[in-house]
């Protein structure tokens, strides 16, 4: 129960997290109002108001996110890398040896000539799971 409310604000505060950031202009200016240089909804006003918004979100979704990871934790017992069981993994079958090198055909016996094989035809609406000699 507690794990859903803190999951639900952590996307509450994501998505006020986004906005604030898309609302800032890259050049230190707030919403790209005009205006006297001082006031509250001048544009370095909107721009501190902002710029502390944005740190105080991220300083809210920081914290949610290690209470989420420690309530977790504790509910499930251990971590995930915990649960992996990695001392039951044996080294030798992680990277199988190379398989045998395909032998190489030999040669023809016809004078160097090769003979095809016949070419193949399989039908899709029969589908028989044989593949015809073609005519």
């Amino acid at each position: 129960m507690l794990l859903g409310i803190l999951l639900v604000l952590q996307i509450l505060v994501c998505l006020a997290l986004i906005g604030v950031v898309l609302l800032q202009r890259s050049e230190g200016g707030a919403l790209g109002m005009g205006g006297g240089p001082t006031g509250f909804m001048s544009a370095r006003g909107a721009g501190n108001v902002l710029s502390q918004m944005t740190w105080i979100l991220g300083g809210v979704f920081f914290a949610l996110s290690l209470a989420i990871t420690l309530i977790s934790t504790q509910s499930s017992g251990g971590s995930a890398l915990d649960r992996l069981n990695v001392e039951a993994l044996d080294p030798s079958q992680l990277s199988p040896p190379p398989a045998a090198a395909p032998a190489a055909p030999e040669a023809p016996a016809t004078g160097g000539v090769l003979d095809a094989p016949a070419p193949q035809i399989r039908n899709p609406v029969l589908d028989d799971g044989a593949a015809d000699p073609a005519p």
